[in-house]
């Protein structure tokens, strides 16, 4: 079961409060302003500043 469209538009990112968008292989969320991708495990996005990875 893939994140729904109503979960995205509400979701932002946890350090800028910015747009966050799906990856293309649907394992994370994107925010462009930090560089940072937020993974999706067992389809809940865990949207920890800690637990984000660094992308360039």
């Amino acid at each position: 079961m893939a994140i729904s469209k109503e979960l995205l538009d509400i979701l932002a990112c946890p350090k800028c409060k910015g747009e966050i968008y799906l990856n293309e292989s649907e394992d994370g969320l994107i925010c462009d302003q930090c560089k940072l991708l937020y993974e999706i495990r067992d389809d809940i996005p865990i949207m920890l500043i800690d637990e984000a990875k660094p992308i360039e």
